[in-house]
């Protein structure tokens, strides 16, 4: 049976403030940044290199919430969240019964629900479309992506009133002070503009590939030792 999620998956407040970035999980502790270190990345995707020392983050594709001289933090888009879909995670939160579980639009019911990262796993963050606001809570991180981290999102989107894209994410990625810049340095990840497409795409077996060609790289022929885009 599976365990039920507390109530405070997401924030109950009004105020869904992101969380710091100077979590722990990145793949390495790490450096002070090197000469040469890419500008702040946030708004862009980060892709896993094939030689990723980390076991959390191989093949992972993670997008950039927010990237400063602070720390880093992001949400893997392409991994699902073990035994746990929308529909089971709307009932377990209470917002919809039980038997209205089946009578979900099908948009809903298919919406992904991703393992974000090992920071704060038992928090929920709503990456979506910019077609939805509230006030205080939502961070609008470039033109077509925005993050909410509170459960008046869920509640919109089961009732029809969300976003028209979305995925839901339980945990984050996080990286102290330099540490991100460290390890795009030593080739621990490519890095990319940010396709809304493919991060709201259901098919998440397929976006650690497609973000591959996205940069131009056939994933076949990556080397474990190529450099950053």
């Amino acid at each position: 049976m599976r365990s039920r999620f507390p109530q405070d998956l997401l924030s109950q407040d009004a105020a869904g403030a992101a969380p710091d970035p100077r979590g722990d999980a990145g793949a390495e502790s790490g450096e002070a940044p090197a000469r040469g270190a890419p500008s702040y990345l946030d708004g862009q995707l980060l892709v896993a290199m094939p030689g990723m020392a980390d076991e959390r983050f191989s093949r992972s594709v993670i997008y950039l919430c927010a990237h400063s001289a602070e720390g880093a933090m992001g949400i893997i888009v392409n991994k699902p969240a073990a035994d746990l879909n929308m529909p089971d995670l709307l009932v377990q939160l209470d917002i919809i019964a039980q038997d209205d579980a089946i009578r979900l639009p099908s948009r809903i019911g298919h919406m992904p629900v991703l393992m974000g990262g090992p920071v704060e796993a038992s928090r929920g963050f709503v990456l979506h479309s910019p077609d939805f606001h509230i006030d205080q809570s939502t961070l609008l991180i470039d033109d077509g992506i925005c993050l909410t981290a509170t459960i008046e999102i869920l509640r919109a989107i089961a009732v029809g009133k969300g976003p028209a894209s979305a995925v839901l994410a339980l945990g984050y990625a996080g990286w102290q002070a330099g540490q991100l810049e460290s390890e795009i340095q030593a080739n621990g990840w490519l890095h990319c503009p940010a396709d809304p497409d493919l991060i709201f795409n259901t098919s998440l077996e397929t976006k650690y590939d497609r973000a591959l060609r996205g940069i131009g790289i056939e994933p076949a022929m990556l080397s474990t030792t190529a450099g950053h885009a």
